[in-house]
């Protein structure tokens, strides 16, 4: 359940390794590259095609919601880069020009907010909204979005009908009997078949160091010669396999919230980790209602806070608040607290409403919109990226009896989030596509420093992932937030991590070595 920068995704993260040269052959570097030497030379190919074709840029289509004086194009890549003359796919792209001089410009800045299933496409708007933590960084870069592919407008995948895939309320994710349990893999398999039935043909290039070699196309279409990108959540994992097979292309790389790259995690560990995190900032978030209690109500000791959810949870379950919110939707409106801070004050309130007998800012917060019918292919199309690249990316347990065992076992003791993190990735067990080997990630001396920027309380990756990333690119540099846990660190205003993000983009300076930063400022609760 790897989240995106700024959304929550409700729920809950290539062929055979060959030895081979980089992608990059002036990389000088041989190593295991998935698909070896025929997926390195077609990538070379697609981007020099990309770079004589360059981007044809024009406004955006008015159901993008992208005004001006954002721009919107399609870069073509090979669906298989083992064969770039066979088929092809378009990659939808947007930017926000550079707002400084012609002698500030350094290029593009490549965005991806995380997922696998996130969107980049807003990202321009970073400018055109004035942002005030990035207007530096806006002098000197075009702001470049794009929809990775099989998201959004990029040759976009599904697994099941949209309005199927949102309706409410579903079944509670806490297996109360075996027969529930029976009732929630059967759910799985069918949504794997309905992957395969409807997006089959995709299902086995939808991986992450194809993801990887698209942004290279990307910047060869954008002219730049080197890349320079920030890459959130999962997009750090994005940005962790750009590095190893192109580590001469990059210039600027920041990775923010970090996905542990070791080869043991992806996908199935990632996800048992994530349980673990989630609990630890469930509790800090009802330490947080406790002493907020004049406010919220809710309970004056995080025992009190959790004993309210249980029985929140319990009365769902008996009869959906509104006819549409159980347990599961519940949860997927509350699990945006562990995500991020700024989902704090916007859950406390809905609760607390509940608490003083107005259910309606609840169930309009945690039900679906029967009637947003764009939305909810958004949904849907994200959910499915999200399990076809985790699906695809590694290889599975396929026994149920491990699936089984190691969710009943976490559950115990980290009840928040197992449950439902398992059954969202359990079509991974029956997937009905090739399932890869993930690429050992890992650069050396021939790539510029990189920035690493991580919270310590992070619940979606946790901390060690950032650790474990910095171990393996040499000459990286960590940032880390002491004591914090909101995920996506670099759209939260503090100092001590803002000045640094402009000065590596600007000037490319880093650290003499890792810096430990205070964490930023706490939510408050709305005075009325």
């Amino acid at each position: 359940m790897f989240g995106t920068a700024g959304t929550v995704v409700t729920g809950v993260l290539i062929a055979g390794a060959l030895a081979a040269p980089s992608a990059n052959a002036s990389a000088g570097t041989a190593q295991s590259v998935p698909g070896g030497a025929a997926e390195a030379k077609g990538v070379k190919i697609a981007a020099e095609r990309a770079a004589k074709a360059g981007v044809k840029w024009q406004d955006c289509p008015a159901d993008w919601a992208l005004e001006k004086p954002i721009q919107c194009g399609w870069v073509t890549v090979p669906l298989d880069y083992a064969k770039p003359d066979g088929r092809k796919i378009k990659i939808a792209v947007d930017r926000a020009r550079a707002t400084g001089t012609k002698a500030q410009r350094q290029g593009s800045l490549i965005y991806n907010p995380g997922g696998p299933g996130g969107s980049g496409m807003r990202f321009p708007k970073r400018v055109t909204t004035k942002n005030p933590l990035w207007t530096k960084t806006a002098e000197a870069y075009d702001f470049v979005g794009f929809d990775p592919r099989g998201v959004g407008h990029s040759t976009p995948i599904s697994c099941v009908d949209p309005q199927d895939f949102v309706k409410a309320p579903k079944l509670d994710p806490v297996p109360d009997s075996e027969a529930d349990k029976s009732v929630q893999r059967k759910l799985a398999r069918q949504y794997a078949d309905g992957c395969k039935k409807r997006s089959g043909w995709m299902l086995p290039h939808m991986t992450t160091p194809n993801t990887a070699r698209d942004i290279d196309v990307i910047r060869a279409a954008l002219g730049d010669k080197k890349l320079n990108y920030l890459g959130v959540s999962y997009g750090t994992y994005i940005g962790g396999v750009y590095a190893t097979l192109f580590p001469t292309h990059v210039r600027r790389l920041i990775v923010d919230s970090v996905v542990n790259p070791s080869k043991e995690k992806i996908w199935y560990q990632a996800n048992l980790d994530q349980d673990v995190a989630f609990e630890m900032r469930w509790n800090d978030w009802k330490k947080w209602l406790a002493k907020n209690d004049a406010a919220y109500h809710i309970g004056n000791t995080p025992a009190k806070v959790q004993k309210q959810w249980e029985k929140l949870r319990a009365t769902a379950k008996k009869k959906p608040i509104g006819g549409v919110v159980g347990p599961a939707e519940l949860l997927g409106f509350f699990q945006s607290a562990p995500y991020y801070d700024s989902a704090w004050t916007t859950v406390a309130e809905a609760w607390s409403a509940y608490l003083a007998g107005d259910e309606k800012p609840l169930i309009e917060a945690a039900a679906p919109d029967m009637t947003d019918l764009a939305g909810n292919i958004a949904s849907e199309n994200s959910n499915a990226v999200y399990t076809a690249v985790e699906c695809a990316d590694a290889k599975w347990p396929t026994s149920w009896k491990k699936w089984d065992r190691d969710n009943t076992e976490l559950h115990k003791k980290y009840p928040f989030l197992t449950w439902s993190n398992a059954w969202m990735n359990l079509p991974c067990a029956t997937w009905g596509a090739k399932q890869h080997t993930p690429l050992e990630v890992k650069a050396g001396k021939n790539i510029k420093p990189i920035l690493i920027v991580q919270a310590t309380r992070d619940a979606a990756t946790p901390y060690e992932g950032a650790v474990e990333l910095h171990k393996r690119i040499k000459g990286s540099r960590l940032i880390t937030e002491k004591n914090a846990g909101s995920h996506g660190v670099t759209g939260l205003v503090n100092p001590c991590i803002n000045d640094r993000v402009d000065a590596y983009l600007l000037k490319g300076k880093v650290d003499s070595k890792d810096v430990t930063c205070a964490p930023h400022a706490t939510p408050k609760p709305a005075t009325k």
